[in-house]
This record gives structure tokens, C-alpha cells and sequence, in this order.
């Protein structure tokens, strides 16, 4: 495989979709010399089978609003893998929203859920349709008129969808309630359930605390701790929040959060109390983080993130390319020492090389965030069986799977100075496992 000209010819026949260009062409320069040491794979044609997504499915939602107006929206559902186990991959709903976007989640999607060690393969999917500003009864009846088209295309044991930005426990209730009446079962076809109807203990703080978790043994390999470092986690929604909820737990010392508008500098840290507070703000009262600002008194900075503040640590929980090259030789010249990410390719490609370069500790999403659908899976499983786990047991192989992870980048990662390289341990580690699976299954 020539790396180059395989991304060139991606880009010619896909060229409006940047997002997913990035994310194959991160993927294909970490995994060429070992690609390249197995000619069968080159004479199945498996490299360009496993970037282009197995199906495509698009239509049109038409749902009607609190005034009685008629609204239509774009859906999707990217089908990308599923050499390893069923379509397993969230749904997005926020007005960015594109084809790219989600070929890009869902081509990391099937690395990530590879990493797992379960079998997952890997979708994405979604709307332009943001639930900010819209009332409960308007969300409903999008969901509704949404999985009108989806449910036909999912299964327990086809594709599983899951949450993701703008899609938190009231979505999937919503989704989840319409799919059962119009597949008359009910077999937990969705993930990120409430409790009450076949969700998992620990699944809404499970992204969170595995990236910590990640995070945790990164730092072992240098004999550091998370006790007293200072961090700055960007976001305020489900990951943000859980990742601020362990750390606090670890003693680590949070002193940013962002959304859309803008972000918050509490030099003082997010202690038990400001972030039950912010809980309540943004997922009860959806709020912004300015009134958190206005409460505590301290720095609020609208239009912008948190990356120009000193810290030993950043957690980029946010969304895509929030991390930039000036924002990463910021980080750096500030004295970071570590980054893991929390959400998808929050960094974009110079900002790694920046980090790499530096020698700082840098965690990929598709292997620090893994938790969210790590826990997914077992929840899954749960149903399956007819049971529930307690939030030990459930605690305790998240953190196993997350050692798991580290481990397959450490043995895929070493580079000749002993240090690891997650990036490429990552990404070889994950396109292993899914090569093989495609090659046993013949040519599809």
C-alpha cells in the first residue's frame, strides 16, 4: 500500500468530506508498514474495502412543531463494519451535522470498538436537527418520526445505536420507546437506556471515567499520579462532567469547562459542590456555563476554549478539532505534560505532531474514550441475558477493558527508546483484529 496515493484517490472520489479524509488518513500512515508486511491483504484490496463504509442510509425526517409548522431534517446512518459484530455506534443530533462528520465517527468507531476486545462493529449516525432550544413534546416527535426510518435498518443483533452529542438519556427514552412499538419486541436494541427499561449501572459516567482510567496508567509509565495535577477538561456535557467527577475523586485539581459560548477559568477548582451544581445547570435547566461564571465569580472568556490556560493536563471533551496547532505549542510552552482525549479527533493532525514531538503523553479518543462504548457493550450483553449487573461489577470490567486497551498500545506502540506511541498501538492493534476477521470472511 502507498499510503499517499490511497488518500489521494479517497479525496478525488469524496472531496467535500475533510473530517473523514482526516481521520482515514491518520489511521493509514500509523498502519502502512505493518499492512505492508502482509501482501494478502493488498490482493483482497482489504485496505480501501475497510475505508469506505459497508452502506449508506439517508432520508428525509418530517416532524411538526410546538406552533403546528411542518419541520424536516436530514437523517443518517453510516453502517461502516461489521467483520468483528454487530453496527455498534451513537447517534448525533446538532445542526453540524453532515455526511463527513459521521463517515469520520464511524470509521473510528470501528477502531475504538475493536480495541474493546467485544464484539462490535462499527456505525454512526444522526441528524441536523439540534434538541437545543426545542421543548420536550417537540424532541419527542422528532425521535419519533426519526426512528419511523431507522427501525428497519437495527437490531440487537444487526445494529445497536447509542447516544452522542444531543442525543443524552431523553433521546434514547424517546427513540428507544418509538423502536419497540414498531418492532414489537423488546430486546434493548438501543444502548444508554434509563434503568428502568434495561440500561446499565454506569453507563452515563463510562467515557468519562475510562479516559481517566487511560489516563491513570499513562502516567504510570512515567511513575506520575493524578493527585494534585491541574487540569483543564473542556465540554460540560455527559464526558465532561464524568471526567471532572473522577478526577476529582483522584484528587486532581479541574479548573476549566466550556460550551458553545464560550468557557469558565475557576482557579480555585471544581470541587463536589460546583459540579453538582453544574449537573443541575446543564442537564436539568440546560444552562451555560456563564451563570456558573456569574455564581462563583470567576473568569468567563465567550467564543473561545480553555487550551491558553496553564495545566498539567488537558482533557479535550468537547467535539472534532478543538485542539489546534497554536493551541497545542500553547499547551506545551504552559507545561503540559499529559493529553487523553475524551471526545472524537478533538486534536487535529499538527496539533499531534506538536504533541508527539514534545514528548508529551498523548491518548487517541478511539482508545481513551472506548469506555462509553466498552460499557455500551456489556450493556448489551445485560440484556441479552435478562439481568443487571451492580455498578461494581460493571466498574470493575470497565477498568479491566480499559488496562486491556493500554496494553494492546503499549505492544503495538513501543518504540525503540521504550517509550509508547498510543497513536500507532492504537490503530494497529485495532486494524489487526478487524484485517484478520475480514480476511476469514472472504471477499464481501
Amino acid at each position: 500500500m502507498k499510503t499517499e496515493q490511497v488518500i489521494e484517490q479517497l479525496s478525488m472520489r469524496f472531496p467535500n468530506e475533510p473530517e473523514y479524509i482526516q481521520a482515514v488518513t491518520e489511521v493509514l500512515h500509523s498502519i502502512e508498514p505493518v499492512y505492508n508486511q502482509h501482501p494478502e491483504f493488498e490482493a483482497a484490496n482489504l485496505i480501501e474495502r475497510l475505508c469506505i463504509p459497508d452502506r449508506i442510509l439517508s432520508f428525509r425526517v418530517t416532524w411538526t412543531d410546538d406552533k403546528g409548522q411542518v419541520q424536516t431534517n436530514m437523517g443518517y446512518r453510516i453502517q461502516h463494519n461489521n467483520a468483528i459484530g454487530p453496527y455498534k455506534g451513537g447517534l448525533r443530533f446538532h445542526a453540524s451535522v453532515n455526511l463527513s462528520i459521521l463517515k469520520f465517527l464511524a470509521f473510528e468507531q470501528t477502531f475504538k470498538n475493536a480495541l474493546t476486545t467485544l464484539p462490535m462493529g462499527g456505525a454512526k449516525g444522526g441528524s441536523d436537527f439540534s434538541p437545543r432550544g426545542k421543548s420536550n413534546t417537540e424532541v419527542m416527535r422528532f425521535c419519533q418520526a426519526f426512528m419511523t426510518e431507522l427501525w428497519r435498518n437495527i437490531g440487537p443483533d444487526t445494529d445497536v445505536p447509542a447516544g452522542d452529542i444531543g442525543v443524552g438519556g431523553r433521546e434514547v427514552g424517546f427513540l428507544y420507546g418509538m423502536y419497540k412499538k414498531l418492532a414489537r419486541e423488546n430486546t434493548g436494541t438501543l444502548t444508554g437506556k434509563g434503568l428502568e427499561f434495561g440500561g446499565s449501572l454506569i453507563r452515563p459516567e463510562a467515557t468519562g471515567y475510562g479516559n481517566v482510567y487511560f489516563l491513570k496508567h499513562m502516567l504510570a509509565t512515567r511513575s506520575l499520579d493524578l493527585k494534585g495535577k491541574v487540569v483543564a477538561v473542556s465540554g460540560a456535557g455527559n464526558v465532561a462532567q464524568y471526567t471532572v467527577d473522577k478526577l476529582i475523586q483522584e484528587g486532581a485539581k479541574v479548573v476549566t469547562l466550556s460550551d458553545s459560548d464560550g468557557y469558565i477559568y475557576d482557579p480555585d477548582g471544581i470541587d463536589r459542590e460546583k459540579l453538582d451544581y453544574i449537573m443541575e445547570l446543564k442537564n436539568l435547566y440546560r444552562g451555560r456555563m456563564w451563570e456558573y461564571a456569574e455564581k462563583y465569580g470567576v473568569k468567563y472568556v465567550a467564543g473561545a476554549r480553555p487550551w491558553s490556560e496553564k495545566c498539567d493536563i488537558a482533557m479535550p471533551s468537547a467535539t472534532q478539532n478543538e485542539i489546534t496547532a497554536e493551541d497545542a505549542q500553547t499547551l506545551v510552552s504552559n507545561g503540559c505534560i499529559a493529553v487523553s482525549e475524551g471526545a472524537n479527533m478533538p486534536s487535529t493532525p499538527d496539533a499531534i505532531k506538536i504533541f508527539q514531538t514534545a514528548g508529551l503523553l498523548y491518548a487517541p479518543g478511539k482508545a481513551s474514550n472506548a469506555g462509553g462504548v466498552s460499557v455500551s457493550g456489556l450493556e448489551m450483553s445485560q440484556n441479552a441475558m435478562k439481568r443487571a449487573w451492580s455498578a461494581e461489577e460493571v466498574d470493575q470490567q470497565l477498568q479491566r477493558i480499559m488496562a486491556d486497551i493500554h496494553a494492546q498500545c503499549q505492544k503495538y506502540g513501543t518504540r525503540p527508546d521504550g517509550t509508547t506511541d498510543y497513536v500507532a498501538g492504537a490503530n494497529i492493534s485495532a486494524f489487526m483484529k478487524v484485517a484478520r476477521a475480514m480476511m476469514a470472511q472472504g471477499i464481501l
